[in-house]
């Protein structure tokens, strides 16, 4: 009798293996190759559109004592510096990876292109890179700080804290309002990022509304690097902010120890969209790197800075 019930609880788990999926799994298996998405007309330099003007920045800071960071500025052909008319601002965390017109997101060409056809308003580009902790800077930021140099990146864009957006509002706007006049209209600002720089970006609003209310995040880490995994909670228990959110994500971004940036971005969506905030999410099938989100960057600038609350 025991024998019988042995056989049969054999025969029962083999019946599961093969015909469930999850069991079946062969551990080896490659994964799904990310999906790869073309960059459209608007991000490339059109006949008869002017270019703006970019200019590149050293900053030592005080709010994050001991750091040195590149920074640069986008200034759009139609901004009038004669003129009395304050532009509207657009901030860009990890700014290498957005200014280079050359790269998977192309932003200033894109700029030029939206500004010049109406579709986004006269906008000073600001693209800033995460501190390092050098005396000074031997060569351009990139991902990594080099050998010997460690970077306060997570510090500053993981941390669930105002101290960035501190940083912004004592330091990078002051110090850019010098050359350029900049709104104080919190409904014309925004801000944006990727990975941790896209948790940032929403941090900053989530914190300080009254400076930023407009939110572009690409693959956004809300995840516990730094306890950014509450987000969700926290937007469905707390009364809603006046922000707007465009979140894009793929199906084949991280899994890792700190979490699923899919499932993440897709409860981060979904308490957005409970509590009713005016949002949109993007999801495809793309993986960490911005590939997707600068296949849709106009598309995504369109819906930030459109006039109407739909």
């Amino acid at each position: 009798m025991i024998a019988d019930m042995s056989l049969r609880s054999v025969f029962f788990c083999v019946l599961l293996v093969v015909s469930n999926p999850v069991f079946a799994q062969n551990e080896n298996a490659e994964k799904p190759k990310p999906k790869e998405y073309p960059l459209g007309a608007d991000s490339a330099r059109k006949d008869g559109v002017p270019a703006g003007t970019v200019t590149k920045h050293i900053w030592k800071s005080t709010v994050f004592p001991q750091t040195i960071r590149e920074y640069t500025v986008y200034t759009p052909a139609q901004y009038d510096p004669k003129g009395t008319e304050k532009a509207a601002v657009m901030i860009f965390q990890d700014g290498h990876a957005y200014v280079r017109e050359t790269g998977q997101f192309r932003t200033t060409l894109v700029m030029d292109n939206l500004i010049a056809a109406g579709e986004m308003p006269v906008t000073i580009g600001i693209f800033i890179n995460p501190g390092w902790f050098a005396e000074k800077l031997d060569k351009p930021q990139g991902w990594k700080a080099p050998k010997g140099v460690r970077s306060n990146r997570s510090v500053e864009y993981d941390s669930l804290s105002a101290d960035y957006a501190t940083f912004l509002e004592k330091e990078i706007l002051p110090e850019v309002g010098k050359t350029v006049r900049l709104t104080d209209d919190p409904e014309m600002r925004a801000i944006c990022g990727i990975s941790s720089g896209g948790i940032c970006a929403f941090t900053v609003a989530w914190e300080r509304p009254d400076l930023f209310r407009k939110v572009l995040s690409h693959v956004g880490s809300f995840t516990n690097i730094r306890g950014g995994h509450v987000y969700p909670a926290l937007i469905r228990k707390t009364e809603r902010k006046p922000l707007r959110v465009f979140l894009q994500d793929g199906s084949n971004d991280l899994d890792n120890a700190h979490g699923n940036w899919p499932i993440a971005n897709q409860q981060m969506a979904k308490a957005l969209e409970f509590s009713n905030y005016d949002f949109k999410f993007v999801y495809g099938e793309g993986g960490h790197n911005g590939n997707h989100g600068g296949a849709i960057l106009p598309d995504s600038l369109r819906w930030l800075w459109r006039k109407d609350s739909n």
